[in-house]
């Protein structure tokens, strides 16, 4: 069995706080490593092996930072399909899913390189009688970095390469579920020449979070996870003084009108929904059908594209789905299927008695389909994060849309249509933070930004893209002024002139 580290100032650390947390084989359902829990002592070790390096670091020139990036850059294409089976073998994504969000992680590095165009300032010159003003965008210390499960290679790289391109150290808490890959990238950073110190792993529960959210010295706080914890993350870490950014839960909806193409709305249902076993913030877990006929078809089409989902071990190629993360996380998804029943929703497809022949005790789920789900049920209401998918039935348009603008989510929509108009209506007044037009996922490139509404993000700026400079770095603004003679006292507020 494997005993993984935390990685500190660019050197594996046992930990001395003899906790300890298992991490398992989702396919088999067989512990196969531990990991340490780390102590607030040992939290705070790595702070200050952060700040330490944080002078240099941000003292580094910019095309020197944008340099170390690049080799990285390509360090991570060079080993992607190692990064995707440590993603595979601990979370369950199935691997061909797995290459694919390895690789949304290095969009958002590549990205990164381009600092040297990204972080300029501004200047304006002789705005009077020789005085000129500019401003710096610089880095704002030491940073903290907490990831979920469900992308334990996407996000770590949404978070990292953001923070460290603009001058910044991180000490990024990965999930105690899937450990291997964070800490494989932070090696790979090592050996693209980044400087020791720039980027630490901390693994640890909630007191190594709650570590991070009050030590002085964290600056800025990135989360992603469930909705409960981001938001205590975002009032914690900002009654604390800290710029913080919380992106939570989700219940997408794909809103599909009676003129779009059934045949690709079904193909597009089924990876929205139960590619990754639907443990995905942007997954489509709620197909909003306008009018009985749409739905009846719909469910023509689906039934046995469900029941004929190619289920297996994460490695194996060819597959639709994996199991999912834990065998907790198992046990409350069937929950939530058995909610739905007792409120009366029609379960079309019950994807609980799937089993994996030779794999039993592998944490395996089959689809499910919900139909006739109705608004006041708390099953619509809570985020499931799992290969479930609920239908639910209006009758026009504007009844559609309102239901993605008054859930209390909104992370991602999407609608299916022929209608330019409709598509751009609904674009234009969705109360969504990220719209697909005949796109089920519509999660933005790295030069754009990810970020979700309501109480599905906490805080005033997205993940990566120019919105993630912004978060990185602090406004300096400068007013200069070269004087051939003596400056004389003003004692009035000063004016150009």
């Amino acid at each position: 069995m494997k005993h993984y580290t935390h990685y500190i100032g660019g050197e594996h650390f046992q930990g001395t706080s003899e906790r300890y947390s298992p991490v398992f084989n989702p396919s088999t359902g067989e512990q196969s490593a531990q990991v340490p829990l780390a102590s607030k002592s040992e939290v705070e070790n790595a702070i200050a092996v952060a700040q330490a390096a944080f002078p240099a670091w941000s003292a580094t020139s910019v095309l020197a930072r944008s340099r170390i990036m690049t080799k990285f850059t390509a360090l991570l294409y060079e080993h992607q399909a190692e990064l995707a089976e440590l993603v595979s073998r601990e979370h369950g994504k199935v691997i061909e899913d797995a290459m694919g969000s390895v690789l949304r992680g290095i969009e958002v590095a590549e990205f990164a390189c381009g600092i040297p165009q990204l972080q300029k300032g501004e200047f304006s010159d002789n705005v009077a009688g020789g005085i000129d003003i500019y401003s710096m965008r610089k880095p704002l210390g030491v940073v903290a970095g907490i990831t979920p499960f469900n992308f334990p290679a996407m996000i770590p790289l949404w978070m990292a390469t953001m923070a460290i391109i603009t001058g910044n150290t991180i000490v990024l808490k990965p999930s105690e579920k899937d450990p291997a890959c964070p800490m494989r990238l932070a090696e790979l950073f090592i050996e693209a020449g980044g400087p020791a110190g720039v980027f630490n792993i901390v693994n640890g529960d909630k007191e190594a979070v709650d570590t991070l959210l009050h030590d002085s010295r964290i600056k800025a706080v990135s989360f992603v996870g469930s909705t409960a914890i981001a938001q205590y993350v975002y009032e914690t870490a900002t009654k604390n003084g800290k710029r913080c950014q919380a992106m939570g839960g989700a219940k997408n909806h794909m809103l599909i009108l009676p003129d779009a193409d059934l045949n690709g709305v079904a193909n597009a249902l089924m990876g929205a929904a139960y590619g990754s076993a639907g443990e995905r913030c942007m997954a489509i877990s709620v197909g909003v059908c306008v009018g009985d006929e749409v739905a009846d078809k719909l469910i023509e089409l689906l039934t046995p594209r469900i029941k004929a989902l190619k289920i297996g071990t994460s490695l194996e190629t060819g597959l639709e789905m994996g199991p999912l993360v834990t065998k907790e996380h198992r046990a409350k998804v069937m929950d939530y299927i058995q909610m739905g029943v007792d409120e009366g929703a029609d379960l079309i497809v019950d994807g609980r008695d799937f089993s994996l022949e030779g794999n039993e005790e592998g944490y395996f789920l089959g689809g499910s389909l919900f139909d006739n789900v109705k608004k006041d049920m708390q099953s619509y209401a809570q985020e499931i994060f799992g290969p479930v998918l609920q239908l639910m039935r209006v009758q026009n348009f504007e009844e559609g849309m309102a239901l993605a603008s008054d859930h209390d989510y909104g992370n991602g929509t999407s609608i299916f249509t022929r209608s330019g108009a409709a598509a751009r209506t609904y674009a234009d007044r969705v109360e969504v933070g990220m719209v697909g037009i005949n796109v089920p996922i519509p999660v933005p490139l790295a030069f754009h930004s990810f970020g979700g509404w309501k109480a599905s993000a906490f805080g005033d700026h997205n993940q990566f893209g120019m919105e993630a400079v912004r978060f990185y770095t602090k406004v300096k603004t400068v007013t200069s002024r070269w004087p051939e003679s003596t400056i004389e006292a003003d004692f009035s507020i000063p004016t150009l002139k």
